[in-house]
């Protein structure tokens, strides 16, 4: 399954990197994408346990920007 997501305040591109990078290790996910310039992200993963490995990608990037917000 693969589902596009919004970001806000979403600060840098050398942050969009980091997060796209630790989302692709999260197991489930098939892949990831991360935009800086469009402040969007898709997500590819497991549609049996999309909704949990999404609240793993909320934590992983509010780790690496703690203002940035993704809008589900």
């Amino acid at each position: 399954m693969t589902r596009r997501f919004n970001m806000i305040d979403l600060d840098c591109a050398n942050c969009a990197a980091k997060m796209e990078a630790a989302i692709k290790k999260i197991a489930g996910v098939e892949d990831a994408s991360v935009s800086f310039m469009t402040q969007k992200m898709t997500i590819e993963a497991d549609p049996d346990r999309f909704e949990q490995i999404m609240d793993q990608v909320v934590k992983t990037c509010r780790r690496v920007e703690p203002d940035c917000r993704i809008v589900r």
